[in-house]
């Protein structure tokens, strides 16, 4: 896959993927030390020649330490409106879901905090707007 394309208007995006990972019915959060700014899932640009599916596993390992098993792939949505530290405003992103087991080490480049977060207080973060986005589509926010 590429790094970039462009949006059904023309505009450049990025492909991009992320993945929310459950545990006891509570959400791993991370605290982005980077711009887009807030609590976000683990996430992250596709590499060129990678698959979604290879980018996410790698994403996870980068920002959290740790392997996922059980992934799932959600939903891909072409022209996202989130803009990133490149300032490209439009992504084309994949989402998954999975599960994780080990001793968590969010990488300080990444984040500067984490928490596993009830579904019913995501609304009580400053969250990322494409998380905030995505908590919607699922139905875990109104």
């Amino acid at each position: 896959m590429h790094k970039r394309g462009k949006t059904k208007y023309g505009q450049i995006k990025h492909y991009s993927v992320g993945i929310i990972i459950e545990k006891d019915n509570k959400i791993l959060m991370i605290d982005r030390v980077n711009f887009p700014y807030g609590w976000a899932c683990p996430a992250g640009h596709i590499d060129e020649d990678e698959t979604p599916k290879e980018a996410v596993l790698r994403e996870a390992k980068e920002e959290i330490g740790l392997k996922v098993k059980n992934l799932k792939f959600i939903s891909e949505e072409p022209d996202l409106v989130n803009e990133c530290s490149e300032g490209i405003k439009y992504h084309h992103f994949f989402g998954f879901m999975g599960k994780i087991t080990g001793r968590i080490i969010v990488a300080k480049e990444e984040a500067k905090d984490w928490r596993w977060v009830e579904k019913e207080n995501l609304k009580t973060l400053n969250l990322e707007p494409i998380w905030r986005w995505w908590f919607k589509k699922i139905g875990w926010l109104k």
